[in-house]
C-alpha cells in the first residue's frame, strides 16, 4: 500500500530513562564516564595500530575500522542523551530522528559485516597460514571494509525509505532516549502490521545471517586450533577468545531487539542502553586487554610519548 507523507508531527517527545531527578543524575555520571571512555579508547586503538609498523596486518586494519565504527556509534545519540538528563521537556526534531534511525542502523549494519570480515580473516590465518597474506592483502581488505559500509547503509536506506513517508498526525511520545525504529513506527496513524513484518524481516535476517555466519565460522577455528598443540595455537586462541567475545556481547542485544522488536518490556530501554552507550566500550577493552600486540604496542607508544617529554 502506497502512503504519501502526511505527518503534521513535528517534533518527537523522548520519554528518557527515568523521571526522577537524583536517577538522572546518577545516569549522567555513569554514561558520561562510559562515553567518553569510549571514544578515547577507540581513538587510542587507531592510534596505536597506525603508529606501529609491527600492527600493519589485515587483522588491525580491520581492528581500526571496528573502532572508528564504534566512535561514530558512540555520538549518534549518546551526546544527546547525556543533555537531555538536563532538559525537563526532551524532544527531537522529525528530521533529527530520521537522522538518527539512519546512522544507527548503519552504524550497526557496517558492523555486523566488520565482524563477519574479521572472522573470514582469522579463519584463513589459523586454517590457511601459508597462503594468508597472498590471500588477506591490503586490496581484499579495503573491499571488506567498503562492503561492510555500504551494506550498513542500503540496511538503513532500506529501513528509512518506508518509515520517512508514515503518517504522524498525532501520539509523538517515543518511549526512549533516542528514536528506536520500532517505537517510531508504532506512532504513525495507520496499522502498521506490514512494517512491523518488513522491519522484522531486514533487520532480523541480517543479524541472524551474520550471527550464523560467525558461529559456524569460529566454531571450524577452535576445532582447527584444539587439533594444535603449539605455542602459537594457544596465541590464537587468546586472540580468537577476544573476538567471539565482542561477537557475543554484540549480537546478544541486536538478536533480541530484532526477534521480539513490537514487543517492549520496561527492560527494554536499558537494553538499549548496553547497546548504544556500553557496546562501543567492548573493542578498546577487550582488545586492550586480551590481546599481547595492542598491549605491547601501547607500552612502546606511552614509552615513546614519556622520553618526548
Amino acid at each position: 500500500m502506497a502512503h504519501t507523507n502526511e505527518s503534521v508531527v513535528s517534533e518527537f517527545v523522548l520519554l528518557g530513562l527515568s523521571n526522577s531527578w537524583a536517577l538522572q543524575l546518577f545516569f549522567f555520571a555513569f554514561f558520561s564516564a562510559g562515553y567518553v571512555t569510549s571514544v578515547l579508547g577507540n581513538i587510542m586503538i587507531i592510534v596505536i595500530i597506525s603508529s606501529d609498523s609491527h600492527l600493519d596486518s589485515p587483522m588491525y586494519f580491520l581492528l581500526s575500522n571496528l573502532s572508528f565504527i564504534d566512535i561514530c556509534q558512540s555520538n549518534f545519540a549518546t551526546p544527546k542523551m547525556l543533555v537531555d538528563f538536563f532538559v525537563e521537556h526532551k524532544t527531537i526534531t522529525f528530521e533529527g530522528c530520521m537522522a538518527q534511525i539512519f546512522l544507527l542502523h548503519s552504524f550497526v549494519g557496517s558492523e555486523m559485516m566488520l565482524l563477519v570480515a574479521m572472522a573470514y580473516d582469522r579463519f584463513i590465518a589459523i586454517g590457511k597460514p601459508l597462503h594468508y597474506s597472498t590471500i588477506m592483502n591490503r586490496r581484499l581488505c579495503i573491499i571488506f571494509v567498503f562492503i561492510s559500509w555500504a551494506v550498513g547503509i542500503l540496511h538503513s536506506v532500506s529501513h528509512l525509505a518506508f518509515t520517512v513517508d508514515l503518517p504522524f498526525c498525532g501520539p509523538n511520545e517515543v518511549d526512549s532516549f533516542f528514536c528506536d525504529l520500532p517505537l517510531v513506527i508504532e506512532l504513525a496513524c495507520m496499522d502498521t502490521y506490514e512494517m512491523e513484518i518488513m522491519t522484522l524481516t531486514n533487520s532480523g535476517l541480517i543479524s541472524l545471517s551474520c550471527f550464523l555466519a560467525l558461529v559456524i565460522s569460529y566454531a571450524i577455528i577452535l576445532i582447527t586450533v584444539r587439533r594444535r598443540s603449539s605455542s602459537g595455537s594457544a596465541k590464537a586462541l587468546s586472540t580468537l577468545t577476544a573476538h567471539i567475545t565482542v561477537v557475543i556481547l554484540f549480537f546478544g542485544p541486536c538478536i533480541y531487539f530484532y526477534i521480539w522488536p513490537f514487543s517492549r518490556l520496561s527492560v527494554d530501554k536499558f537494553l538499549s542502553v548496553f547497546y548504544t552507550v556500553c557496546t562501543p566500550l567492548l573493542n578498546p577493552i577487550i582488545y586492550s586487554l586480551r590481546n599481547e600486540d595492542v598491549k605491547s604496542a601501547m607500552r612502546k607508544l606511552r614509552n615513546r610519548l614519556v622520553n618526548s617529554w
